[in-house]
């Protein structure tokens, strides 16, 4: 083991144990004592805006990707409020510790509890977003659990600013320092040793790019909770609304798009894609956005370039859209099941019978009827803001909120049974 790796893992040795340790106090303190540091971290972000700013600024100055990329990047007053106000949402959400989740009592008289429990010691792994370490610190403390944070390298700076002034309100609220730890450096090495601490962290969650997700699923050793890419698509049915799916398609691409949730396929119609692709188009093109079409689309629209082999694999996260022109809605969901990512479709549709075929019919994690796929979001679901999307089978799928970073275990309470 080379001096790099052995000193990574002996620093994430150390956290793990710190936030272990942290996790005893965590899940046994009253909601309200969550709720309040969660309130009180928000509070320091607003009051060090400035530094964060200007941490943010040096991130900026040596970015060098594409202008979506840097937009997921970029910090301002208005998207530091942003995730404040995101993070007061999350403490004023239900306790998902309190209570429990079924009860039931047994022939014997035994009284059997589920209740919710916290998972344990997150670690977070992310890449050019800094409010996903705020967002990922607040859900995890609202569900009682530790997180350990590595953000990406182009965001260092960034990421450790906002850190600073979120644990400076954690520790006035009197939390211990192992509740949310960040990475002290850009070692990829430390990223190594957090998939590597099997009986260390008990989650992995990443969240970034294709690359990054596909190297943790295979060489992680913890669990993980994870999202493929967001090759979302929108399908605009035989009868929808032309407004309305212009207007929807439009903010569905166009709003932000380097975020997971923007659509990157546009599925149309055969029966109405000569009479409404060109308008789509029309508005697409007057907002930056460039094209690659299959053939049926071209027949149409003759200047749209040619999709490529790739193309309706491709999550763009820029301005560009893939469009396939689809003879119904089994063709759709025919499309949608080969080059999908299981993340987020929709159907802009004023039939309700078409839109209940296509909701049930893909399994994807999010479906979505008459709306825009970038509201595939945790804060536009009610959970605050989200530590993640899970696209996966097993244990959550969608935005991941406070609730869905709880397990839960069982509580028996009897009047002296013995078992026969």
């Amino acid at each position: 083991m080379d001096t790099a790796t052995h000193k990574a893992e002996e620093i994430l040795s150390a956290a793990a144990g710190r936030a272990r340790a942290a996790i005893r106090s965590l899940a046994a303190m009253p909601a309200t004592r969550r709720d309040g540091a969660l309130r009180a971290a928000a509070a320091e972000l607003r009051i060090h805006a400035v530094n964060i700013l200007a941490a943010n600024a040096r991130d900026l100055d040596s970015f060098a990707g594409s202008p979506a990329m840097r937009d997921r990047l970029l910090l301002n007053e208005a998207r530091i409020e942003s995730i404040a106000a995101g993070i007061e949402a999350i403490a004023d959400l239900p306790d998902p510790l309190a209570g429990s989740l079924a009860e039931w009592t047994r022939p014997n008289g035994l009284v059997i509890r589920r209740v919710p429990q916290p998972l344990g010691v997150i670690g977070m792994i992310y890449e050019s977003r800094p409010n996903v370490g705020a967002d990922a610190a607040a859900i995890c403390i609202k569900s009682g659990n530790a997180v350990i944070l590595r953000g990406g390298s182009e965001s260092y700076h960034s990421n450790t600013a906002i850190y600073l002034a979120m644990t400076k309100g954690l520790r006035q609220a009197g939390f211990p320092d192992g509740s949310v730890q960040i990475a002290p450096n850009i070692d990829r090495a430390f990223v190594a040793a957090m998939l590597g601490a099997s009986g260390q962290i008990d989650l992995i969650i990443p969240r970034g790019g294709k690359s990054l997700v596909e190297r943790v699923q295979r060489e992680a050793r913890v669990p993980v909770l994870a999202h493929a890419e967001g090759l979302n698509h929108t399908y605009i049915h035989a009868e929808a609304d032309l407004e309305m799916a212009r207007s929807v398609l439009a903010n569905a691409k166009m709003r932000r798009t380097g975020i997971c949730g923007a659509t990157e396929t546009l599925l149309i119609d055969a029966a109405i894609a000569s009479a409404v692709l060109p308008h789509l188009i029309e508005d697409l093109a007057a907002l930056g956005c460039t094209f690659r079409a299959d053939d049926r689309a071209r027949a149409i629209v003759p200047h749209l370039p040619a999709a490529g082999p790739d193309d309706f694999n491709t999550e763009w996260l820029d301005s560009v859209l893939s469009v396939s022109v689809v003879d119904d809605i089994d063709a759709a969901l025919d499309h949608i099941a080969r080059h999908g990512s299981s993340h987020t479709e929709a159907i802009i549709t004023e039939n309700a019978d078409a839109a209940a075929r296509f909701l049930a019919g893909t399994d994807s994690a999010v479906a979505m009827w008459n709306a825009s796929t970038q509201f595939c979001d945790g804060g536009e679901f009610g959970f605050g803001a989200e530590i993640g999307i899970a696209t996966g089978r097993i244990h959550a799928r969608g935005p991941i909120g406070p609730a869905q970073l709880t397990t839960f275990r069982y509580h028996v309470v009897g009047t002296g049974q013995v078992r026969p």
